[in-house]
């Protein structure tokens, strides 16, 4: 039952220390009440005053709506015959260097003439719009085993640092349902079900995807400009800024120590910057939200929807086909996906690699360092291409 506002007569807001009534899987109903009640309490929150340094908004290419992209022509960079035969050559030739497969690098994947316009999109991802697609790559075709270096060595011409994915040094990530085939009790993130990813960024600076099949029907790829999130956010609901660049509490899920503190936003060098999955406050399948850790706020609670409604609001969807390669910055861009349902003939299948180019990428904002320290000091020697699916694991082995 709703009173005449709209508010839900039987949800109530939580006292401190108390987790908000909140799941992985946004709910408009108690999005919508919950904001309702707190400006009900404080009418005032909207007047609020940026936290100190914030822009009142943020200019540049990056700032897009998904109404502005007409034509996936200008995004989608299509594969000619003569690169195909360039990248055919690479793997040929890295493969006779019979080196480990962590040295991938534009010197050992040689693209005589691909390689300039490789570089040429990396600038498209720091400086652009921050995404761009390459279609289509034969993976049919292919090899496990020379996919993957196909992966990795075009790849390198856009971020030459390859990011730790997983405890025993996995630079490669498989994005499947694993219900079927691994530990239910292993599983705690989306990626590994059929089920929808809300908006959120993966760590480090660029996301790479390679589709190596995809789903029967739905699993849509979705992203959208950070950035513009930001500017609503910011000239509508100021206080949420100043929630989202406050400490927040996150769930390691089993992990020594049991949380960390960070903000989630940041202006760094004149760059909006968010890093954040909503799982960690929540809670997702077998990893539940730890109750002896600080609970979030409802002002928290508030700002995660606030941030996935405002980036489905103006979110683009990707026509993600098999043998594409995406390419995402994920510093200024926020990302999902829709469920999905596979069958007999079509299992989606994702291969993702995280990268970074050091001549071109943004500065890291302090309070990430010692998390981008991690991903990108592996050496080439200790880096893992695991060609199957596995569960992403912490050092320890705990499920990530």
């Amino acid at each position: 039952m709703a009173n005449s506002d709209g508010v839900n007569l039987g949800f109530k807001l939580v006292g401190p220390g108390e987790q908000p009534d909140i799941e992985y899987h946004p709910n408009p109903a108690k999005y919508h009440t919950r904001t309702q009640l707190r400006l009900n309490a404080d009418p005032n929150l909207p007047n609020k005053p940026l936290p100190s340094g914030f822009p009142a908004r943020v200019e540049g290419p990056i700032v897009w709506e998904g109404k502005d992209w007409t034509d996936e022509k200008q995004w989608v960079y299509e594969l000619s015959l003569a690169e195909l035969k360039e990248i055919e050559d690479a793997v040929e030739y890295f493969k006779g260097l019979n080196i480990p497969l962590g040295h991938i690098s534009p010197k050992t994947f040689p693209l005589p003439t691909f390689s300039q316009t490789l570089h040429s999109l990396s600038k498209e991802l720091y400086s652009g719009r921050g995404f761009f697609v390459l279609r289509t790559l034969p993976v049919d075709n292919l090899s496990k085993l020379s996919t993957a270096i196909s992966f990795a060595g075009i790849s390198s011409h856009v971020g030459p640092l390859r990011g730790r994915q997983s405890g025993n040094g996995a630079v490669i990530a498989h994005i499947k349902d694993l219900r079927a085939t691994h530990n239910l009790k292993e599983i705690g993130n989306a990626a590994y079900t059929t089920d929808a990813q809300v908006f959120h960024t993966d760590a480090g600076d660029l996301i790479a995807l390679l589709a190596l099949e995809v789903a029967a029907e739905g699993g849509t790829s979705r992203i959208a400009s950070s950035w513009r999130v930001y500017n609503e956010i910011a000239e509508t609901r100021p206080d949420l800024i100043g929630t989202l660049a406050e400490e927040w509490v996150l769930d390691s899920f089993g992990g020594n120590p049991p949380y960390s503190k960070r903000p989630l936003l940041f202006h760094e060098d004149g760059k909006i910057i968010l890093q954040y999955s909503r799982r960690h406050f929540t809670g997702y399948l077998s990893q539940k939200r730890n109750p002896e850790i600080p609970a979030i706020t409802e002002a928290q609670a508030e700002a995660l929807d606030a941030i996935h409604y405002t980036a489905e609001k103006y979110s683009l969807a990707l026509n993600f086909q098999k043998g594409d390669m995406q390419f995402i910055n994920s510093l200024g861009l926020v990302h999902a996906r829709d469920g999905f349902r596979d069958d007999e003939e079509h299992t989606r299948h994702l291969i993702r690699l995280w990268l970074r180019n050091e001549e071109l990428a943004w500065k890291t904002p302090a309070a990430l360092q010692h998390i981008w320290d991690k991903l990108y000091t592996l050496k080439p020697e200790e880096q893992n291409f695991p060609l199957e699916p596995e569960i992403r694991k912490k050092a320890g082995g705990v499920a990530k």
